[in-house]
C-alpha cells in the first residue's frame, strides 16, 4: 500500500508565488568533499519530498552564483533544465570550500487601478516609480530567498558572511559535519544576528519512511543553534523569517533560507 508522506513547507524559486508552500527547493552536489581538484555535478530542483525530484526543475539562470574560496566567480557548465531537474557542472581547480547558490531578492506590490488588480516586481525604487498615485488596495511585499550547498577540495576554508538577506554563517564547517558530534551554526538577517529564529532540519530519504523526523530548533540570542546529526547522509536545512520590513513599516517582509548538508560518518 502507497503511504503518504508529509511535505515540509519551502518557499519556491518563483518570487511571485504564494506565501504558504508544500515544497522544497534545493541543490545537491555529487559530492561535498573532494581530496583534489576535479568536478561535482548540481542537481536543482523543487520537489515534494527532500532531495527526490518528482515536481519541477529548479530555475537558477541568472539567480546562480558560485564563489571559489578566494573569492572569486566560478562559471556553471553543462547547464541543462529538464522536466523535473536542472542540473549543472562546477569545475573545482582550487583547493578550499565552494559556495554554489541560488538567490533572488525583490519588492513586490499588488493593487487595483480602475477596478483591475496589477502586480509588478523590481526593486524598492523601481516600484515606487511604477505605481500609480491613484492605486488602490495597495500591498508591498519584499521577499528574498537563498538556497545553497558547499563543496572542499581539501582543507575546509573559512566562509565569509553575505551580508544580505536570510543567511547561515557557519560555527561548525558545514563540510565538517560528523554523525553524534554537536555542531552550531549562526543565522543572520541582513547582517543582523536572527534572533529566535525557528530552523527546521531533515534527514533525505523522507520517500522511503513513514514520517518526516523533522526537527525544529530555536536560536538563541546571538542568532545560534546547536544540533546533533542521529546518523549520517544529506540533510535538508530551512528557516523562513516574516514580518514587517525595516525598509517600510507598510511593507510585509520574507526571508527564506534552504542549505543542503552532507553528515559523514565517524
Amino acid at each position: 500500500m502507497i503511504k503518504h508522506r508529509i511535505a515540509l513547507a519551502a518557499l519556491t524559486a518563483a518570487l511571485a508565488a504564494p506565501l504558504a508552500q508544500a515544497h522544497e527547493t534545493w541543490l545537491v552536489p555529487s559530492s561535498t568533499v573532494l581530496s583534489s581538484n576535479g568536478y561535482v555535478t548540481v542537481d536543482a530542483a523543487v520537489s515534494n519530498q527532500v532531495f527526490h525530484f518528482n515536481y519541477r526543475p529548479l530555475s537558477v539562470g541568472q539567480s546562480l552564483s558560485i564563489l571559489a574560496a578566494d573569492g572569486s566567480a566560478v562559471q556553471a557548465e553543462n547547464l541543462v533544465q529538464g522536466q523535473l531537474r536542472s542540473v549543472f557542472d562546477v569545475k573545482l581547480d582550487a583547493p578550499g570550500t565552494y559556495r554554489i547558490a541560488v538567490a533572488n531578492a525583490a519588492v513586490m506590490a499588488s493593487w487595483k487601478e480602475n477596478g483591475q488588480p496589477k502586480r509588478i516586481r523590481g526593486t524598492a525604487a523601481e516600484i515606487a516609480e511604477k505605481v500609480p498615485p491613484g492605486a488602490t488596495d495597495l500591498v508591498l511585499r519584499e521577499v528574498a530567498t537563498r538556497i545553497e550547498t558547499f563543496v572542499t577540495v581539501g582543507s575546509p576554508t573559512e566562509l565569509k558572511p553575505v551580508g544580505e538577506g536570510l543567511e547561515m554563517v557557519p560555527v561548525t564547517h558545514p563540510n565538517d559535519l560528523y554523525a553524534g558530534e554537536e555542531v552550531s551554526f549562526a543565522f543572520h538577517a541582513n547582517g543582523q544576528a536572527a534572533k529566535q529564529l525557528k530552523v527546521a532540519i531533515v534527514e533525505g530519504g523522507t520517500r522511503y519512511r513513514d514520517r518526516l523526523d523533522k526537527v525544529e530548533l530555536l536560536t538563541d540570542e546571538q542568532g545560534r543553534i546547536r544540533h546533533v546529526f542521529a546518523r549520517p547522509g544529506l540533510y535538508y536545512l530551512n528557516a523562513v523569517m516574516t514580518g514587517k520590513s525595516p525598509i517600510n513599516p507598510d511593507m510585509e517582509r520574507r526571508l527564506s533560507y534552504t542549505a543542503t548538508l552532507e553528515v559523514l560518518p565517524q
